[in-house]
């Protein structure tokens, strides 16, 4: 199975990397910008057969180890299941 985490800051938190990238877009022209917030995911495979909900380990992995719940969120998809053989 492949899984996706994403992580991002807070709407609350500054996101230093979207001002600059929105700083540089309105430089190259793009001036319809009006705000971006970066983020970072995680393409995650691993083996579910004994995963009864595979998206709540993906939310285990990202509390315990991917995000700083203090400054950050996380969401969570799955990208491929395993078939059934």
């Amino acid at each position: 199975m492949k899984g996706r985490i994403y992580v991002f800051l807070k709407e609350e938190v500054l996101d230093p990397q979207g001002k600059a990238i929105e700083g540089a877009l309105s430089s190259l022209g793009f001036k319809e910008v009006k705000k971006v917030r970066a983020c970072k995911y995680f393409d995650i495979e691993f083996d579910d057969k004994d995963l009864s909900n595979p998206e709540k380990r993906l939310e285990e992995y990202a509390k315990k180890l991917l995000a700083n719940e203090v400054i950050e969120n996380f969401k969570v998809e799955i990208l491929t299941k395993q078939d059934s053989k």
